[in-house]
């Protein structure tokens, strides 16, 4: 796609793509709303311009459970229901996205490792000890 020069990775997605599972909240790197993967790596879409994403490989939300069968959810979505670690929902694809590249690195991380990880995705409604749950959940039954 054709992107002005200035657009950010996160405009791109949203309003070029109609992917919209990022989240535009602070849109200056603060709370991790708008969290995905960068050629495995997290990182925040509103810090990223889009021109600098060609050739590389991008993963949202949207495309999480996409390794697996089809319909279904992705172990650290089923985790994040079964904990209940959401309440208003706008923080969970990036805290989603966040835990995934650490389980992607590291397929059993320490609680410290989860919390260094989900350390700078905020939510506004203090479901973190849900989240962590969730995160553990995932960790001890995949």
């Amino acid at each position: 796609m054709d992107v002005e020069p200035r657009r950010t990775l996160l405009d791109a997605l949203r309003h070029n793509l109609g992917l919209t599972g990022a989240k535009k909240a602070c849109d200056m790197g603060n709370c991790g709303a708008c969290t995905v993967h960068l050629d495995g790596r997290a990182v925040y879409s509103c810090l990223v311009l889009a021109v600098d994403c060609e050739g590389r490989e991008v993963t949202t939300i949207e495309g999480v459970a996409a390794g697996s069968d089809e319909g279904e959810l992705h172990p650290l979505q089923r985790a994040f229901i079964e904990a209940d670690a959401f309440q208003c929902g706008y923080c969970t694809p990036g805290q989603i996205m966040s835990l995934k590249a650490l389980f992607d690195r590291t397929p059993h991380p320490s609680d410290e490792e989860i919390e260094r990880a989900v350390c700078g995705n905020l939510c506004r409604c203090g479901a973190y000890q849900h989240i962590l749950k969730a995160a553990r959940l995932a960790r001890d039954h995949p």
